[in-house]
């Protein structure tokens, strides 16, 4: 897949456009689509059929050779899983697969912990959040286990808007470097994500080690952690909430640091 040189079959579909080379690249990109769909197990229900993901995978997948340019200096498997992605969340949205009380729940928690690191000043625990929402500890887990899929993965790169396409980091790209501004504000970003990592409680620090930098699957994390794998999908969903809080805080969007001092041009 990515470590094959597929240039020739590029060369032919770019200077001709004819359709037999056009199915021989969705043949050999096809194994990204699985890939991708693996990946994104960890934000949705299991209820979710993966083979109904991969079927929207692949038109994302078709999408995304009939539009790259390779003259933009992008590797085609990063655009190409980008616009996967939100191929398979775009359809997702407009099933409207998550219920309202989901995403009624899913803010609530989220709002509680917001309010609880401005309170204590740091990350609450689960006991905390639990207390605070007045529900006992394993209720909190099944709502984080139904609540998962609204919670944003680390792996995503769309928008955070209810309404409207996806949109990807790579698809927001021009051929010309970013300005000075640009990459200082990106700069700033990164380091507000390693600061935001930094102080997640260890457990779910591991969960991000293993599943972005080592790469390993859920069953893989589960095991090498000792637990199971929809535990895992709660550390992650909890991980990737705390670092969205704080996000939202730098960006002045919500908690009590409205402000955005420490941003460039402020």
């Amino acid at each position: 897949m990515a470590g094959q040189d597929h240039s020739a079959l590029w060369k032919q579909y770019t200077t001709h456009g004819d359709r037999a080379s056009r199915e021989a690249l969705i043949l050999a990109y096809a194994p990204l689509v699985r890939y991708v769909v693996g990946r994104l197990a960890v934000t949705l229900p299991q209820n979710i059929d993966q083979d109904d993901l991969a079927g929207y995978g692949i038109i994302g997948l078709i999408h995304a050779i009939e539009r790259f340019a390779p003259d933009r200096g992008v590797k085609f498997e990063t655009y190409a899983m980008t616009r996967i992605r939100g191929a398979i969340l775009d359809e997702l949205r407009s099933q409207d697969w998550v219920p309202r009380s989901v995403r009624a729940r899913a803010r609530e928690i989220g709002n509680q912990i917001a309010q609880l690191e401005a309170t204590l000043g740091r990350h609450p625990s689960e006991q905390e959040i639990a207390d605070a929402m007045g529900i006992a500890p394993a209720e909190l887990t099944d709502y984080m286990g139904s609540a998962t899929a609204t919670f944003l993965s680390l792996d995503e790169m769309v928008n955070g808007h209810d309404e409207g396409g996806s949109v990807s980091w790579v698809d927001t790209m021009t051929d010309e470097r970013p300005g000075p501004l640009a990459q200082l504000e990106e700069k700033e970003m990164q380091e507000q994500l390693a600061i935001a990592i930094d102080a997640l409680p260890e457990r779910e620090k591991q969960v991000l080690a293993l599943y972005y930098k080592e790469q390993l699957t859920l069953k893989e994390i589960g095991l090498v952690l000792g637990v199971s794998e929809s535990r895992v999908c709660q550390l992650h969903s909890q991980a990737a909430l705390r670092i969205r809080n704080h996000v939202n805080r730098y960006l002045g969007i919500q908690g009590p640091s409205k402000g955005k001092a420490s941003r460039v041009g402020a």
